[in-house]
């Protein structure tokens, strides 16, 4: 009722004024919906659980009990293009977060806080209890939250960054109980198309390559295996 009268009683020099003062807030450049691109120059898994979860100061502050989420990103960073498939199991109650959405990849190495540099949809429950977004998205990209200097903190981001330094980037999401987030994990680079990027190597010798990193290494390199049979399932499914 509050709403509908507000809405009712608004002027139309209000009005403008309040069309014009959405504008000023919104981002001169913002990422871009886009279709998928042809080829990608890499490829990235995270192995998202609660455990992983730390606060801005760098504390462990565990996320849900019993959640976890699978990221996976292909990135054409020729054209600054990333296509997302992001599934969050176990994960209770609403959304919450300063920036633009509560879903993210914020520049952090393990166990570090750091700023998000870009920010995807939400993902939403698809009748069967989990909730999964895909999609791809070109930057520009912007995620709603100031930096010290006083910029969003994805201006001047791009995708040959996480490129460069995958291990660097993790990808998490956040929710009103678990505001530090719900579940959290470190981006892990993956095979595009079977082939390891940039090495000419096999998915099975790419595989190989990826042991003796740590526990949290070879949790990631099991969820690599999966994200990419998911990518090959998408691409074929496409053709």
């Amino acid at each position: 009722m509050t709403t509908k009268r507000f809405t009712r009683n608004l002027t139309v020099a209000g009005g403008a004024a309040v069309a014009l003062a959405l504008v000023a807030a919104s981002p001169a450049h913002a990422e871009t919906e886009v279709a998928e691109p042809d080829t990608f120059t890499s490829a990235f898994t995270v192995m998202a659980t609660p455990d992983q979860v730390i606060n801005n100061d760098g504390v462990a502050t565990p996320g849900e009990e019993g959640a976890s989420g699978t990221f996976t990103f292909r990135i054409n960073s020729d054209q600054d293009i990333i296509c997302y498939d992001i599934t969050l199991t176990g994960v209770t109650g609403e959304y919450e977060s300063p920036a633009k959405t509560a879903t993210h990849i914020h520049e952090a190495a393990l166990g570090e806080a750091g700023p998000p540099r870009i920010a995807f949809p939400n993902p939403v429950d698809d009748g069967s209890g989990e909730r999964t977004s895909s999609g791809c998205l070109q930057g520009p990209f912007t995620t709603g939250i100031e930096s010290d200097a006083g910029t969003d903190t994805g201006e001047g981001f791009t995708l040959a960054q996480i490129e460069a330094n995958p291990a660097g980037f993790t990808g998490d999401s956040h929710t009103a109980d678990f505001a530090a987030g719900v579940v959290r994990g470190q981006l892990t680079q993956i095979p595009v198309e079977g082939v390891d990027t940039g090495a000419g190597g096999t998915a099975a010798q790419a595989t190989t390559d990826t042991t003796g990193v740590a526990a949290a290494g070879a949790v990631a390199a099991l969820g690599a295996l999966a994200a990419a049979a998911v990518v090959i399932r998408r691409r074929r499914s496409q053709a």
